[in-house]
């Protein structure tokens, strides 16, 4: 019988990095998963620390790659779970519970055949995350509709998806910086899936990555793919509507240690009038 999820973490010369997020996945109460860590070919002595997590049922695939994209789309070819979960390098679960408090949730979407076997169903759950630079929750939008796909998509690392939407349409390597964006807004504006969000903290959020540290990039790239899936007078009036409403100072508000408790909280009190009902 296959895992209900699979946990890939990607890795190259991340240090104790790797350490630290393995032990996160074993302390965790709910127990239904695999774990594939995908290397790139470490130089480091990060990849010695595999042998301590023996009790873990972890793959380890090295092999060279074409950045952190391609590395999560070989990581998928070894996953067997009914969902996949991408946990970076250096991120955590929020807590032991993390897993057990989606796994309800997650079972009650999955359809069954009359065997007990379970029916493909494009998904996608996702919660929210913990920012470890600020110490604040950062709330995921509860509804997902265009603006939101345009504006504040949920981070991979509060994301649940069903395993064959992955296989179905793998993350763009083309994007090196926000091919996980695509990849989201192709499931909203090709596809039936469904997104289901869970008020809940999933992971803790290490922060600094490779998209923020190319942040010209990673404009560029979501300039590039927004122009694939919206209307010119969607991204006017999308665009417009950001100034309006001063999207660049709330960005620094966010991401500032002092007023991100603020701010977050106002944002997650205004999220709760736009819950589905």
């Amino acid at each position: 019988m296959n895992p209900m999820i699979s946990i890939i973490t990607v890795s190259l010369n991340p240090g104790g990095r790797l350490k630290e997020t393995l032990e996160s996945i074993r302390s965790q109460t709910f127990r239904d998963f695999e774990v594939i860590v995908k290397d790139g070919g470490s130089l480091d002595e990060s990849l010695s620390s595999i042998r301590d997590f023996e009790d873990l049922p972890l793959k380890l695939v090295v092999k060279e790659d074409a950045g952190i994209y391609d590395a999560m789309n070989e990581a998928l070819k070894y996953a067997h779970g009914d969902f996949v979960y991408f946990l970076n390098c250096g991120d955590t679960f929020a807590s032991e519970k993390s897993l057990a408090s989606i796994a309800g949730p997650l079972r009650a979407k999955m359809p069954k055949n009359e065997d007990g076997s379970v029916i493909e169903k494009r998904l996608i759950v996702y919660g929210n995350i913990l920012d470890r630079r600020t110490k604040k929750i950062v709330a995921s939008n509860p509804k997902i509709n265009a603006f939101a796909c345009y504006r504040n998509i949920p981070c991979h690392q509060a994301c649940f998806y069903s395993r064959n939407l992955l296989l179905e349409h793998p993350f763009d390597p083309r994007f090196r910086v926000r091919a996980d964006y695509e990849q989201f807004l192709w499931c909203f504006f090709r596809t039936d899936t469904e997104f289901v969000f869970l008020d809940r903290t999933v992971a803790v959020f290490e922060g600094g990555g490779y998209s923020e540290k190319h942040e010209h990039r990673s404009a560029e790239e979501h300039k590039k793919i927004a122009k694939m899936y919206f209307k010119p007078l969607q991204l006017f009036s999308y665009r417009a509507l950001l100034l309006l409403t001063l999207a660049p100072l709330r960005t620094k508000l966010a991401g500032n240690p002092k007023t991100a408790g603020f701010y977050n909280a106002l944002k997650r009190f205004i999220y709760r009038f736009r819950r589905p009902r």
